[in-house]
């Protein structure tokens, strides 16, 4: 086999792998409310996770169009190595923070990745900015909306619920929870696995397997059960900061949580925008934490993963850089 094709074949297997990671990375975004408010046992949540994170992942490839084209000029500026100098960095740091059980952003870390490898490489001359700027502000202001408008979906319902006896209202909404984790696990995998498939179709296109931008249906299918695998393994860590760390989640906030989330991540994936899951969930914990009480977030939690998010990009583009020079000295 040439040597060409074992480096398409290394790119392939990396996106999938960081599709698995994200998976389990990123499991707590769907699920870790309603395990921490027992609406759901966690296996039972685990099996559906996977299960809507497939369907999720088959539902469109607007995002992976994104993450595709607008990160580069074209597929000119890419090449092997700078795509698997941009997956591992991502992986490294994904990893990496999944054992400090730090929520960060595959998203992040995947821009990151490519710009490093990218600026290493080719230079500054092969980034498209007005697109990076794009997916950048997307990533930054979800988390922000997500806080605002979590804050006024927990007000509304406080509203409407404020009289009736917390038992009852407990009772109904862990019944709640069920559906709007589920419409989290949906959004999730519609947003996230096609990160991975937008680098499958950015090797394939630079690599002349392709003419145009366009996801094959096998990408797809082997993005979505990556990710499915993933979510099946769980990602226990996390799901403990994310649940209880921030804000002592009730059913009423966790549904309210949830539902904002699920809705901030599908209105981003109907607008091709990549979004990072992690980020719009915390963020609308901390706002539902907010509108019942500011103390009530442990803000402290909350400034440790705003560190962790802020050095995602950094970090990854080091990393990523250094793998490319790496990489360079044996290909």
């Amino acid at each position: 086999m040439h040597e060409f094709q074992i480096l398409i074949i290394l790119i392939i297997l990396l996106a999938l792998l960081f599709d698995f990671i994200n998976g389990f990375h990123d499991t707590a975004n769907a699920i870790a409310t309603s395990v921490s408010t027992r609406a759901i046992s966690p296996r039972t949540a685990i099996v559906m996770a996977a299960f809507l994170n497939f369907c999720g992942a088959m539902y469109s490839t607007g995002v992976a169009h994104t993450i595709g084209g607008d990160i580069v000029k074209s597929a000119e500026h890419v090449n092997e190595l700078i795509l698997i100098a941009a997956l591992g960095g991502a992986i490294i740091w994904n990893t990496l923070t999944w054992w400090l059980a730090l929520p960060s952003s595959s998203s992040h870390a995947l821009v990151g990745g490519i710009i490093g490898a990218v600026l290493v490489s080719t230079g500054s001359s092969g980034l498209n900015f007005v697109g990076i700027g794009k997916i950048v502000l997307s990533l930054v202001l979800s988390p922000v909306i997500a806080a605002a408008t979590g804050c006024v979906v927990m007000t509304v319902l406080f509203m409407v619920f404020g009289r009736c006896k917390p038992s009852s209202i407990n009772n109904k909404f862990k019944k709640a929870q069920i559906l709007s984790a589920a419409m989290m696990a949906f959004s999730h995998g519609s947003n996230d696995a096609q990160k991975s498939m937008g680098i499958i179709t950015l090797a394939l296109l630079s690599a002349g397997y392709l003419q145009v931008f366009d996801v094959p249906t096998f990408v797809k299918i082997m993005a979505a059960i990556a990710m499915a695998c993933g979510t099946a393994v769980g990602g226990w860590k996390i799901i403990k900061t994310v649940g209880g760390k921030i804000f002592k989640l009730e059913p009423i906030s966790g549904f309210a949580a949830d539902l904002n989330s699920s809705i901030i991540i599908f209105s981003a994936t109907l607008m091709a925008l990549p979004v990072s899951t992690t980020h719009v969930v915390s963020g609308s914990i901390m706002g539902v934490g907010t509108a019942k009480r500011v103390r009530a977030v442990h803000w402290g939690v909350a400034k440790q993963m705003f560190i962790a998010w802020v050095l995602t990009i950094p970090s990854t583009a080091i990393v990523a850089a250094i793998i490319y020079r790496v990489l360079k000295i044996f290909f």
